[in-house]
């Protein structure tokens, strides 16, 4: 198979096994996904799914989130872990959003980056899953998942962004993105398959005998 045949395969399959993926992180509105996925870094999407209802309960927006202690949000959030760091973004993210955006979580890739402890990954999905923008979020595993299906070289996060960008249709990648994380946590994760377990990888490389060895992002 050529990449671009992998490509393709790989998108009909995965719409196959996942239709309609669903956001993942519990969130009611653009400012709570914001604040759960940064919570997510570094942890899983159950855990942040636990722990942010006790947050919430507190303060669900920017106002409320800018007057809570941060001493208070690392105590609630220590489960996540980096909870000193990730305290200190969530509070700094709420009072600019107050001071530059008028209480509203900004709607531009640059203006979220702007805001403590939001990158360019924890942007991309706000922009896709909050504002329905296209955007591909890229994050260790999609990379890993990339690398064993012969979608991008590896070098990087960056560049398997752009690999994936070229190779799939601009429509499919806010659903292909989740239908990625899916297929990976079910299939293909990183004890459960060494590029020669899966379906995906055993079409995609039915000659490969050896485990895949991934490039570190």
């Amino acid at each position: 198979m050529s990449r671009k045949e992998r490509a393709a395969y790989i998108l009909k399959r995965l719409g196959e096994l996942y239709p309609e993926p669903a956001i993942p992180l519990q969130h009611r509105d653009p400012f709570t996904l914001l604040v759960s996925v940064l919570l997510s870094a570094q942890c899983t999407d159950a855990r942040v799914n636990k722990t942010t209802p006790a947050l919430f309960a507190l303060a669900d927006n920017p106002l409320d989130m800018s007057r809570l202690p941060i001493d208070k949000i690392e105590k609630i959030i220590r489960p996540c872990g980096l909870a000193p760091s990730k305290a200190k973004a969530i509070s700094g993210l709420s009072k600019l959003i107050l001071e530059k955006h008028q209480g509203q979580v900004p709607r531009s890739l640059m203006e979220l980056e702007a805001l403590p402890g939001v990158g360019h990954k924890t942007a991309s999905v706000v922009m896709a899953q909050a504002f329905g923008v296209d955007a591909f979020p890229i994050d260790t595993h999609i990379h890993r998942l990339a690398q064993r299906w012969g979608l991008t070289n590896g070098k990087n996060v960056q560049q398997t962004e752009k690999d994936l960008k070229r190779l799939f249709p601009k429509e499919s990648w806010n659903r292909l993105h989740l239908q990625i994380i899916y297929y990976g946590r079910e299939h293909c994760s990183a004890r459960g398959c060494d590029g020669t377990v899966c379906e995906i990888c055993r079409t995609c490389f039915p000659q490969r005998k050896k485990p895949f060895v991934n490039r570190k992002a």
